[in-house]
């Protein structure tokens, strides 16, 4: 599963349809490619999610209730940075995904070489 999150933040006023251009206008993407991007807004009190399932768009809006995203990708390298699932459910806590301690993704198993 591809995995985005925009590194700009998103004026979270816009709706699905808002989003979906911005995904294709800003970070060059298709929204219709069934990838998850991620929003955050600028206090960085919430996080918005859209996705494309086949039948119609996904948006989905989190609120922290206390406190404050204390990660974000930096935006002077890129429009978006990818993330593995298991880094999505850590940045949906609040915390970094950079710090998980998970396997890699995909590694080579047997003997090496």
């Amino acid at each position: 599963m591809k995995i985005l999150v925009a590194t700009q933040p998103a004026d979270f006023r816009r709706g699905i349809d808002g989003l979906t251009r911005l995904c294709k206008d800003t970070l060059g993407e298709d929204p219709f490619a069934g990838t998850v991007f991620c929003f955050r807004n600028r206090r960085k009190t919430a996080i918005k999610v859209l996705v494309y399932d086949g039948q119609g768009f996904w948006l989905c809006h989190k609120r922290f209730s206390e406190g404050r995203l204390h990660w974000w990708p930096d935006a002077r390298d890129a429009a978006t940075q990818r993330l593995a699932t298991h880094q999505l459910s850590v940045l949906f806590s609040a915390g970094n995904p950079e710090r998980t301690g998970a396997a890699p993704d995909w590694r080579p198993v047997g003997p090496q070489a």
